[in-house]
Formats: structure tokens, C-alpha cells, sequence
């Protein structure tokens, strides 16, 4: 794209004095509103992961991290944070959690995750996101273009070509959102309706996970039921397809496998011959040798594997069971068979955060795919504290340390925070990430619910301030003080919602007589 002052000279020609329109504030508004269609988004982000991606390949310290959203004010703060105190927005991305929509989006109230809620509050989030998104670029331009005057009509002319480099050098907020679309809402027809959508609202990367849509249960809790490889696989084909249709050909597909922790399946794969992959899907199922008829109830099913009649083991819900301890082989055969089969990342929801067993899967899945990558969920469903202290004693415990001191089961203990192991154990949490990065293939860790954990974390320490003794100094002291001396662009509020960019529009659109709020009157002033 060519710079600003060209843009300007470029249309000088459709902007005239006779026609009230100036060159100059044309291209301020265009380079406010970079991106036209979410198609635009989806597009510019699937190639910043895909850099990202080979970056990773070359270097395991490049990963990426995100964290979940359920507003798109919240997924504007996070970048604008980030631009604060990094100064730019290299390998950070959004996710998009299923989970926060259910409990925070849906029109029937909060609901847990199992895709009860509207799946066109979906795509509708992605788009509010990077509505937000764009608003934080219009805003941050914005102000440069108000320095750009004030350093004009001052005739310095060194800070007017500072301010124009630091135009020509903008870096958005839009960036990649990685964007949970759940087992599909439905079959594979709804999947790649759903993903067209979503597609369509800016989305360059999609998880799908391997989940029966109409059983489908949070990862971190119990109940899940997966379905055999041909179903999960025709939902990662209409996904790739839609990326296709729209013109997104470098789209992302994470494949989700939850089999790890779940113990059922809705239905027996269909198989053609021993060895194929029905077949092998089969052989995880738990159930009894048949003899004979004699030793079938009514209404019982049997399957034929490995030369014999097998009776599954089957619940009063229809659902069969898997046999125990198959969970990790399962999951290593659905990460294999879905990257041979169009998948991009891979996600393996786990039941703690543990470098070594994840570790563990991934060498066995790159033994028939090198390239295997992983997103995996950093979630706030498990202990962090407790889980990194217990793996701490143990380690300990078989080195033959003493651990005479520490009581197992009662490590969250607060008096544990400033012991030897309290402090290895918070060592090794945040060292987490780039561990795992380097030793178990994950290019991408996320916090799935960090917003609904912090929302309620503030509200209920505001709420014991403002209701007590402290009042108003509640707020004060708690928010507003800490706002105004960390620099939080929020508390010019005003000019957060986008009250000035509207001042600067009406003075384009009506010169001298635009009725403006940012006056002297504007009690915003007093926050400089």
C-alpha cells in the first residue's frame, strides 16, 4: 500500500474544494477502516498463522498464545494491552470459546457446555470482535491524526514527519482468532453451513472436536461420547471446503480429540475389512465373546472382530463402552488419522496440565506425522497450584528427597506459597508454556475462560469496597486511581466508545458547524 501522503495526492482528483470533500480526511477514514468484509479478516490473519506456524517449525520458542473472549470490548482490551506493554502483537492471538458463549451469550441464560445455545451467537461474536478490533485501530489513528494537526499548525516539521512515519507504520489490532465451533451443531451439512458463517465474520481458523453434537459434554467434564473417525472426518472435509468456497485457502482447522477422557461411543463404525479404520475404532469397544445365541439377551447387538462374535457392552442409553486404559491409543489414532485427513493443529484436551504425558502422545503421533503441532487449552478447569505441587512432590519422592514436611493432598494450602517446593512448583507453571512448546509440540496455548474468571474476580473485590465502609473510595482507590496511573485508555471512556472519532467526522462532514462534545466542557479533559 502506498503511504499516507501519496494517498492523499492520489485523491486529490475526486476530492475537491467544489464538491466539499478534502483528500486528506478520505484517506484518514479509509485507513481507519483497513479491513471491509470479514472475508478481508480471514484472509490477512490465515497468513499471519501460517507464518507463525513455519516460525515454529524453525524455532519452538515462537509460540503463540491467546485468550478467550466472550465480548468484543474485552477482545479489544486485550490488544490494546498488548500494544501497550509489548509494543506490538506478534504471535498473540483471540480465542473464541464455546464454553463463555454458552454461559454468557446464549438468550436462554447461562447454560453449561454442550452446545445447547444458539449457533448463531457464533459467527455474531467473531463479528462483534473485530468490530471492536477495528474500532481500536480507528481510535488509536485517530489520535495520530490529531497530533499530525496540532504538529502542522505548530510548523514542526520534524514531528509532523515523525507522526506521518508512525501512520505509514500503523500496526492493527486485528488479529488471528482461533474459533470454537464445537462438534458442529448437527451433521456434516450444519458443520459447513456454521463454518461458512463463521468464516464469513473473520474467522481464519476453526476447532472442530470429535464429540457426537447432541451428547456433546465440556472437556473437563464427564459423560463424553466420540464418534468414529469417517463422521469426525467429513466435518474436517466441510470445513475445508467452506474455507475453499470463500476464498480462504490457507485456513486452519484444529482437530479437537476428546477421547482421551471419554469412555463412550453413540455407535459402531462401519468397516469394510479387517485392519481398516472402522475397524480399528471397533476394537477400542468393550464387550464379551458370544458363544451362541444362548448367550444374547433380546435386543442385544453383536459385531464381528478378530474372527469372533463380540457382544459390546452396552448402557441403558444405548451408548457403548470403550474398554479401559485405550483413552491414549485413541486419542493417537484420531491425531494421526485427522492430520492425514486435512487438519492443520491438532488439540488434545487433557485432564491436567502435565508436560510428559502430553509429550507422550505427541512422539508416538509423529512417528507417522512429523509435522505434528498442537493448540492445547491452558484451562482454568484444572488446579494449576495444586497440580504443579503434587507433580513437584512426587518427582521429589522418587528421587528420595524428604518430603516429611508437605502433606500431599493439602499442598493448595496457603502456607505452602513461600516453602522450597511451593516456589519450584510456581517455577515450573510458568515455565509451562515454553516447555511444553519446546518438549511436547504445542504452538499454541491458550486460556479458554480468563475474562470470566477475571470479570468475577473484580466485581467481587469492587463490590466488598463500594457496599462496605470504603464507599466511594472503593472505586476511587481500587479502579479509577489505578486506571489513571497504569495509563488504561478506559478511563477516558468517552473516548473509548468512540465519541471523538464522531467530533472528527462531523467537522469533515460539516466544517465549522459541527456541534462537537469534545469541548471544554467535557469533563474527559480532566484526564489529560
Amino acid at each position: 500500500m502506498s503511504n499516507y501522503l501519496e494517498q492523499v495526492e492520489n485523491l486529490a482528483g475526486l476530492a475537491t474544494a467544489a464538491n466539499g470533500v478534502s483528500a486528506e480526511q478520505a484517506v484518514r477514514m479509509r485507513l481507519q477502516n483497513q479491513f471491509k468484509t470479514g472475508l478481508d479478516v480471514a484472509r490477512y490473519t490465515a497468513d499471519i498463522m501460517r507464518r507463525d506456524l513455519d516460525a515454529y517449525d524453525a524455532d519452538t520458542s515462537q509460540y503463540t498464545q491467546s485468550l478467550g473472549c466472550w465480548h468484543g470490548f474485552i477482545g479489544q482490551q486485550k490488544m490494546i494491552a498488548i500494544k501497550k506493554h509489548f509494543g506490538d502483537t506478534r504471535r498473540r492471538y483471540l480465542y473464541l470459546s464455546g464454553w463463555m458463549i454458552a454461559a454468557l451469550r446464549s438468550e436462554f441464560g447461562p447454560l453449561p457446555d454442550q452446545s445447547m445455545h444458539e449457533k448463531t451467537s457464533v459467527p455474531s461474536l467473531i463479528e462483534e470482535l473485530y468490530t471492536f478490533l477495528r474500532q481500536a485501530d480507528a481510535r488509536e489513528l485517530g489520535g495520530l491524526f490529531r497530533q499530525l494537526d496540532a504538529a502542522r499548525s505548530e510548523n514542526n516539521d520534524v514531528q509532523t514527519r515523525a507522526i506521518i512515519n508512525q501512520v505509514d507504520n500503523f500496526e492493527t489490532h486485528v488479529v488471528p482468532i482461533i474459533a470454537d465451533i464445537d462438534a458442529g451443531f448437527g451433521n456434516e451439512e450444519a458443520t459447513y453451513l456454521l463454518a461458512k458463517k463463521m468464516i464469513e465474520a473473520g474467522a481464519c481458523a476453526i476447532q472442530i472436536e470429535n464429540q457426537v453434537s447432541d451428547e456433546k459434554q465440556c472437556g473437563h467434564q464427564d459423560g463424553k461420547v466420540t464418534v468414529p473417525h469417517a463422521d469426525f472426518l467429513a466435518k474436517i472435509r466441510a470445513v475445508r471446503y467452506a474455507f475453499i468456497e470463500l476464498g480462504v485457502e490457507n485456513g486452519i482447522i484444529v482437530a479437537r480429540t476428546d477421547s482421551l477422557g471419554a469412555g463412550l461411543t453413540k455407535q459402531i463404525a462401519v468397516t469394510n475389512e479387517p485392519g481398516d479404520l472402522g475397524d480399528l475404532y471397533n476394537s477400542f469397544i468393550d464387550g464379551d465373546v458370544v458363544q451362541s445365541a444362548d448367550d444374547l439377551a433380546n435386543g442385544d447387538v453383536v459385531m464381528k472382530a478378530n474372527g469372533e462374535l463380540i457382544r459390546p457392552k452396552r448402557l441403558a442409553s444405548g451408548l457403548f463402552r470403550f474398554k479401559p486404559n485405550t483413552g491414549e491409543d485413541r486419542v493417537v489414532l484420531d491425531c494421526i488419522t485427522s492430520l492425514q485427513n486435512g487438519a492443520d493443529l491438532l488439540w488434545i484436551e487433557t485432564e491436567k496440565p502435565h508436560v510428559g504425558q502430553i509429550a507422550q502422545m505427541v512422539n508416538r503421533i509423529r512417528e507417522e506425522v512429523p509435522t505434528a503441532k498442537l493448540v492445547y487449552n491452558n484451562s482454568p478447569s484444572f488446579n494449576w497450584t495444586l497440580n504443579f505441587r503434587q507433580q513437584v512432590f512426587d518427582i521429589w519422592a522418587e528421587e528420595g528427597r524428604d518430603v516429611s514436611a508437605y502433606t500431599r493432598d493439602e499442598l493448595m494450602a496457603a502456607h505452602y506459597d513461600d516453602t522450597e517446593l511451593g516456589l519450584e512448583a510456581d517455577g515450573k507453571i510458568q515455565s509451562f508454556q515454553a516447555d511444553a512448546a519446546r518438549e511436547a509440540g504445542i504452538f499454541h496455548h491458550l486460556i479458554t475462560l480468563p475474562t470470566y474468571h477475571t470479570a468475577a474476580l473484580s466485581t467481587d473485590n469492587l463490590a466488598k469496597e463500594y457496599f462496605g465502609e470504603a464507599g466511594m473510595l472503593g472505586y476511587v482507590a481500587g479502579v479509577q486511581r489505578k486506571e489513571i496511573r497504569q495509563g488504561i485508555a478506559c478511563v477516558r471512556h468517552q473516548n473509548m466508545a468512540g465519541s471523538d472519532m464522531g467530533d472528527d467526522h462531523k467537522e469533515y462532514f460539516s466544517g465549522d458547524a459541527a456541534l462537537k462534545a469534545g469541548g471544554a466542557d467535557n469533563t474527559m479533559n480532566q484526564f489529560g
